[in-house]
């Protein structure tokens, strides 16, 4: 067969069902043999590159499967470069493949050549330039055992165009064996007991759920656990809807705008495990001033995290499931109702100061949190949630209450505007019996709205909430408290966002009144195809409970 043929037989090796792309030139050869693949791969044709990433990265979100995303050459494989870099920060596993000149092209300056290997080489986890038919298979079965294995992350598969065109022998490998590489999955049994006799002799232990707890799908194992030694638990951003929200253990989002009991108490925690999470500057504040009263127990997959921010006192290198079904065996009940009472005098100072001023629905003006309060209510928070960047992310973050895991898909790492909408038909794709729902600032969609072609064409029924202030609301808010409202580059002229969903065949509706909201919303989750609300909300809105930058934990503003 050929090597585009190859390339496509690989995909079907690997159990693809979907693949996210855009022809040109240098790919060419598997764009024409992907036309008798029709009835085994589907082939969503995105509008932009860089689109074509974030879907894989929804996909991949969702499922737990490599997302695979199909570009050409030059322009077309650098435009995917943002989304690479995403996935790299957020450990999501994607399979990127680029056509490339051919073989005898190479290093020419030809048309449409960029040394996209080199230009990935620190965003990836692993790349690869395939010169010869004969490499593909083998090549292919790397890439994807690298992605999803350990640490997930994306990988990039460079192939010339002449590669693709040469005659093979296709035979894929059933075994993938990489010397150097062999991510630990078993933890240390004398180090797993010697974490259970700290955690047992803790006062008030507290546990930090990260997304490797999602990733591992160690959910259940973690509820088991703190269920058992009476632990607090709270999760980071990519963490949301790994825990029930309504359980007496939860007490809310770590973060920069998070809750405001989890994030103070933390520097009054004497333990703490973190499990599956890194340690963020956006968790952490001044790192100086983090966690000084607690022995700290980081269970990861990826030994780069541990010591990088913050000093461990024991490390746990291995699967976060195994660990904690091991490290549960081994610890005990204690009572900590005085630690977690703590927890609670502080949610109820955050709900009369913040929250209850925020979800109320009020006579004239809608506020980002009332908007999302009452959709969570009216899902019964059952939906996937996309969010993109910015105030409309964390308000997300902060007023959905998810009931099932893997439910809150944005953009942590990287905090890339127009993530949302490509991810969401992503996200559709892998999960298309549930709701999937968008939640993005008008900044945000205007970086990829031509995807709504994409939804329009593909008939998916994904629904978006523009919750549009006219600012840069983010950037706006910071300017606002420690930049003495110089308002510089941040407000908004903004598009007929009806009238331009419409010209892309997208049913859309504008509501701007309260009364107006459950009706719109109802419209919204009944729809058969895509659909798009726009709510105008206060202009000058902010997002509260906010550390500054450089300020500890301690030092949460509620105003």
């Amino acid at each position: 067969m050929t090597g585009a043929q190859a390339v496509l037989e690989s995909l079907l090796k690997e159990h693809v069902k979907v693949i996210f792309g855009y022809p040109g030139g240098a790919i060419m050869p598997v764009y024409d043999a992907l036309y008798d693949y029709k009835d085994k791969l589907n082939h969503i044709l995105v509008r932009h590159e860089q689109a074509a990433g974030h879907a894989a990265e929804g996909y991949a979100r969702v499922t737990g499967k490599p997302g695979v995303a199909l570009a050409t050459s030059g322009p077309g494989a650098t435009n995917l470069v943002t989304a690479i870099t995403d996935a790299m920060l957020d450990s999501v596993p994607i399979v990127c493949i680029t056509g490339q000149v051919a073989t005898s092209l190479l290093g020419t300056d030809a048309f449409q050549e960029a040394d996209i290997i080199g230009v990935t080489t620190p965003i990836t986890k692993w790349n690869y330039q395939i010169t010869k038919a004969s490499e593909i298979a083998e090549v292919f079965a790397k890439a994807f055992y690298i992605s999803q294995t350990g640490r997930p992350g994306p990988v990039l598969i460079d192939i010339t165009k002449s590669a693709q065109m040469e005659q093979c022998i296709f035979k894929y490998p059933k075994n993938v064996r990489l010397q150097g590489y062999h991510p630990k999955t078993v933890s240390d049994l004398a180090v797993i007991k010697k974490v259970a006799e700290i955690v047992n002799q803790a006062k008030k232990p507290f546990l930090l759920m990260g997304h490797g707890v999602l990733i591992a799908n160690a959910e259940e194992e973690v509820k088991k656990l703190v269920e058992k030694a009476n632990i607090p638990v709270a999760c980071t951003l990519h963490g949301l809807s790994g825990f029930p929200t309504g359980h007496r253990l939860y007490k809310g989002m770590l973060g920069m705008h998070g809750n405001y009991g989890p994030n103070v108490l933390t520097n009054s925690a004497d333990v703490i495990i973190a499990v599956g999470m890194r340690f963020d500057d956006r968790v952490t504040g001044d790192v100086s001033r983090y966690a000084k009263n607690a022995r700290i127990i980081h269970i990861d997959i990826d030994p780069a995290e541990f010591n990088k921010n913050i000093p461990v006192e024991v490390a746990i290198l291995g699967d976060a499931k195994k660990a904690l079904q091991e490290l549960e065996k081994y610890v005990s009940y204690k009572n900590h109702e005085e630690w977690l009472t703590r927890f609670d005098s502080y949610k109820e100072e955050e709900y009369k100061q913040v929250i209850e001023k925020e979800i109320t629905l009020k006579a004239e003006k809608l506020t980002m949190a009332s908007v999302v309060n009452l959709l969570s209510e009216m899902t019964k928070g059952e939906a996937v949630i996309v969010a993109d960047v910015g105030q409309n992310q964390m308000i997300a973050a902060r007023y959905y209450k998810f009931q099932q895991s893997n439910s809150y898909i944005t953009s942590g790492g990287l905090g890339t505007m127009g993530f949302a909408l490509p991810a969401a038909m992503g996200a559709k794709m892998g999960v298309p019996n549930r709701q999937v729902i968008v939640i993005v600032g008008d900044g945000g969609f205007q970086m990829n709205i031509q995807e709504l072609a994409t939804l329009a064409q593909e008939k998916l029924p994904v629904k978006v909430i523009i919750l549009n202030n006219n600012f840069l609301g983010m950037v706006r808010q910071w300017q606002e408290l420690f930049f003495a409202k110089r308002y510089s580059f941040v407000d908004l002229k903004n598009p007929n966002f009806v009238d331009v969903c419409k010209g892309f065949f997208v049913d859309a509706e504008k509501v701007d009144k309260p009364a107006a909201l459950r009706e719109a919303l109802e419209k919204l989750l009944a729809a058969e195809g895509p659909r798009v609300l726009e709510v105008v909300v206060e202009k000058e809105e902010k997002v509260f409970p906010m550390m500054p930058t450089g300020a500890s934990v301690s030092e949460m503003r509620l105003v």
